[in-house]
C-alpha cells in the first residue's frame, strides 16, 4: 500500500482571509461625504437619499451628515415585495 494519497489532493489550502464585509457606519453617526457605509454582497441594503451603491454593492454617501436606517418594501421584478433595509445620509 502507498502511504502517499494519489490524484494530487491539496491539503491546508482554505486560509483565506476575510472580506470584511458589514455595516461600517452605524444609525446617528456622523460621515463625510465619500465615506463607506455598507460593505456587502448582493443589495441587502439599498442606498437611499444621499447614498449610492457601487458596482460591489458598497453603499457610500453621497454628503456629509448623520447616517439612519430605515426598513422599506422594495418590488422585485416579478411583483413580489421583500423587506429591505434603506440607508440614508440626512
Amino acid at each position: 500500500m502507498s502511504h502517499v494519497k494519489a490524484a494530487g489532493s491539496s491539503r491546508n489550502n482554505h486560509n483565506n482571509a476575510g472580506a470584511r464585509r458589514g455595516v461600517k457606519r452605524f444609525g446617528g453617526q456622523r460621515v463625510h461625504a465619500g465615506a463607506v457605509l455598507v460593505r456587502q454582497t448582493g443589495a441587502t441594503k439599498i442606498a437611499g437619499k444621499g447614498t449610492y451603491m457601487s458596482r460591489n454593492f458598497t453603499i457610500h454617501a453621497t454628503k456629509s451628515g448623520t447616517v439612519s436606517f430605515a426598513k422599506v418594501k422594495k418590488r422585485s421584478f416579478t411583483g413580489r415585495t421583500h423587506k429591505r433595509t434603506q440607508v440614508v445620509v440626512e
